[in-house]
């Protein structure tokens, strides 16, 4: 850990702090905050709100400090690319526009894009955990880089509004629930369990806003 990162959590230390204790193992007020904006953020992202975005990079922003903690180095890193994604995801919403030149509208990923998508995931996640295994002292690193490479893979059908966005913030955040179980995040391993929830919700409705630009247009 290199001494900008140690400045950073001494920064960060009364947001580190246990706010109280479940199942024996102490929840932090930072994973506090960020469960509720997050939830907020959910909600946004169902409805297509532009306010998803700005919400994501405040929350991307506490998840960083808390997995580093934790030692997720690759769902810490994550976090950062997220805010920068987060921007372009908000211009997008706010001034993108489809592949015909009108208003970005809620669509569907054709199959030869969704298998070039997928293959580059694919290819991905070795890449990262070898990353990991290489540079950090991760003890999860294929468990670590597989939900972040889903992760970019969602964002950016999300940010593009293709439904198939929300088949893979299913599967991640599915898979993430063991993972942030298994370092012993309780509060976030109940945030995504019902993150998945929402993500069938959020498939189901922006299923009936296909053409819409949100769920007011």
């Amino acid at each position: 850990m290199n001494t900008m990162l140690q400045s950073i959590f001494v920064l960060a230390h009364p947001l580190l702090a246990p706010a109280f204790t479940a199942w024996g193992v102490a929840v932090t007020w930072i994973e506090v905050v960020a469960f509720v904006v997050s939830l907020w953020m959910v909600g946004c992202e169902i409805r297509v709100r532009p306010l998803a975005w700005p919400l994501a990079m405040l929350s991307s922003l506490m998840y960083a400090l808390l997995f580093a903690d934790s030692k997720l180095y690759a769902e810490a890193s994550l976090q950062i690319f997220f805010i920068a994604m987060s921007l372009w995801g908000w211009w997008q919403w706010l001034r993108g526009r489809g592949a015909d030149g009108g208003e970005l509208v809620v669509h569907t990923l054709s199959r030869r894009p969704a298998a070039i998508a997928l293959a580059l995931t694919l290819l991905a996640w070795p890449l990262l955990a070898w990353l990991l295994m290489r540079y950090t002292d991760s003890n999860v690193p294929w468990l670590d880089s597989l939900p972040t490479v889903g992760s970019v893979l969602g964002t950016w059908l999300l940010g593009r509004k293709f439904i198939e966005s929300w088949w893979v913030w299913i599967a991640v955040n599915a898979f993430s629930v063991a993972l942030f179980g298994y370092k012993h995040l309780w509060l976030t391993v109940i945030l995504y369990a019902v993150f998945t929830a929402l993500s069938w919700g959020g498939l189901r409705a922006w299923r009936g806003l296909r053409g819409h630009v949100d769920a007011r247009h």
